[in-house]
């Protein structure tokens, strides 16, 4: 811990209110070089070093100038967040894991949504990182799934990260942070199979993320390993949104026989399918089992509780933007993660009847 001498409580007496980096240099005992050096966290800075400077820096509450490191160095500290997705759980989770990344080494987070499908979403692109001077940018469906979002960043040599569906990576356009939704709609389906449900729905999400197809086959697939023909289930179009769950149970609802089992493309749907249950009069889990996909707060704010799939969106976020850092720094050791989601078992899921 430093201990400050009589002509160091001075200067930070003087300073208070704006401390620069020449303060933190004088109060740690180190030029202004090594300074910057630590704050933009260079590699091959002795550790006791950077100690020094940060406890330097805390003491002072020093709080460096993004716009002044960029124009210094001609380097920008800026990372973009840039989404279309309608989801306000998904859409907080993931800013938050951002956040903290970009807190924890000196970066400013930019969030911007977008429209990817009013056909200027190029333009739209081109412009947010140009004006924004944004030094990297982080993407989620369905941006990150876009071809010609992909594209238009390579043509702007501006490094991005993308956070798709799937276990394995579709090219090597970008580092990825990757979501099994295949597996985790496996298991979630398997987990109905093993209570004995033998006729299921399948409620779809927007067929634009790439997760709805993904979520599909690995119900289908949990279906052909108990023998079931997949074609013999019900399996509804809809949208990532609770009147589509809605609309969809109150469909199959009526049918006769009608399934045993709901799987959910993500947990906004089966809240939706659980009230339309509670319209027609229908238990659950008594009468029919419902299963969603998320872990988001629908899943545990409704009666009963839903069963789902915990998909950790904030630490995806983080480690996204991790990798996107380390490969601004020149350090990235890995490009590629995967994130396998956990069935959490609730009430809303049980033997039929």
């Amino acid at each position: 811990m430093l201990v400050l001498t009589e002509c160091q409580a001075n200067l930070k007496l003087s300073i208070l209110k704006t401390a620069t980096i020449n303060d933190v240099a004088r109060l740690a005992g180190v030029s202004i070089k090594t300074v910057s050096r630590v704050i933009n966290r260079e590699p091959k800075v002795r550790e006791e070093t950077v100690a020094k400077v940060m406890e330097a820096a805390r003491q002072l509450d020093y709080q460096p100038n993004q716009a002044a490191r960029s124009l210094a160095g001609f380097k920008s500290f800026n990372i973009g967040y840039l989404y279309d997705n309608p989801n306000a759980y998904y859409v907080i989770d993931m800013q938050n894991g951002l956040l903290a990344a970009c807190r924890e080494h000196g970066y400013e987070l930019l969030i911007h949504p977008c429209d990817a499908f009013t056909g200027h979403i190029v333009e739209e692109l081109t412009a947010t990182v140009k004006r924004a001077r944004l030094a990297g940018v982080v993407l989620t469906p369905p941006l990150s799934e876009l071809p010609e979002v992909l594209h238009t960043l390579k043509d702007l040599e501006i490094p991005f990260v993308r956070i798709i569906s799937g276990s394995k990576a579709p090219d090597q356009l970008s580092p990825c942070v990757m979501v099994d939704d295949h597996g985790a709609a496996l298991e979630v389906t398997r987990h109905l199979l093993e209570q004995g449900h033998q006729q299921l729905a399948f409620f779809c999400g927007d067929t634009i993320h790439h997760s709805t197809a993904e979520r599909q086959s690995g119900f289908e697939e949990a279906l052909r390993q108990f023998g079931l023909d997949p074609a013999q289930a019900a399996i509804l179009p809809g949208r990532y949104a609770f009147d589509s769950g809605v609309a969809n149970a109150r469909q199959v609802l009526a049918q006769t026989p009608r399934p045993t089992a709901i799987v959910a493309a993500n947990d906004e749907i089966a809240a939706g399918a659980l009230f339309a249950c509670r319209l027609e009069g229908v238990r659950v889990p008594e009468d029919i089992a419902i299963a969603g996909f998320e872990d988001s707060p629908f899943s545990r704010q409704t009666w009963p509780p839903l069963t789902t799939a915990q998909q950790p969106n904030s630490l995806i976020a983080r480690r996204a933007a991790e990798l996107l850092l380390a490969s601004l720094r020149g350090d990235a050791k890995d490009n590629q993660l995967i994130f396998k989601p956990k069935l959490l078992k609730r009430d809303s899921t049980a033997r039929p009847a």
